[in-house]
């Protein structure tokens, strides 16, 4: 009895939908994106009743050029992953490239300014600024050294003048004590001479 009910009203409404279908067939400009797609199939899907319940009647062919959009969509979607994945996965190894590459420019970067920085001192590699501290630090004690040897030669100098001087005032005495011995000897010598001249006559 359903079956028959069914029937009944497929055949009442199959001209109508029929006419229904080939008025919203007619040529419109409409929204080709799936959205739209949906929304044109909802408006020119009808609808019926029978024993009290609603049915919604969707044309084959719209429902299926409707699937195979879908199917496009999500194929033309997956390609687009796929390819997207790859990029991204291209990217990421010339980024990781790019990344060792800048790495090791930056270590020899580290290195070129460590080795600018730094001066070889005696086959050790030390630092501009430990370097000018030590080469300071060196002509500063060879600075202190020059004035210790300075200060030293001058008191050996002043001690030597004064030496030469106390010298110079021993031989002089030496010599005025040399003649006035001489002198001496010689005047005895000459009152022994007259001593022995009178003890003759």
């Amino acid at each position: 009895m359903k079956r028959l009910q069914i029937l009944f009203a497929l055949a009442v409404l199959a001209p109508v939908l029929s006419i229904s279908a080939q008025q919203q067939e007619a040529p419109s400009e409409n929204d080709q994106t799936l959205v739209g797609q949906f929304q044109e199939l909802e408006r020119k899907s009808g609808n019926y009743r029978a024993n009290g319940i609603r049915y919604e009647v969707i044309r084959l062919v719209d429902l299926n050029r409707i699937k195979s959009n879908i199917f496009d969509s999500v194929n033309t979607a997956n390609k687009s992953i796929k390819d997207l994945s790859a990029t991204i996965t291209a990217n990421r190894a010339e980024i990781e490239d790019l990344n060792t590459k800048l790495q090791g420019t930056t270590n020899k970067l580290n290195t070129v300014t460590s080795e600018k920085d730094s001066i070889s001192f005696f086959g050790a590699s030390v630092g501009k600024g430990t370097y000018k501290l030590i080469l300071w630090g060196i002509i500063f004690t060879l600075l202190l050294f020059l004035l210790f040897f300075i200060y030293k030669f001058r008191n050996s100098n002043f001690l030597t003048q004064q030496a030469k001087t106390a010298l110079t005032d021993l031989e002089k005495e030496y010599e005025d004590h040399r003649r006035r011995a001489l002198e001496r000897e010689q005047k005895i010598s000459r009152q022994l001479q007259d001593e022995l001249n009178k003890q003759k006559k």
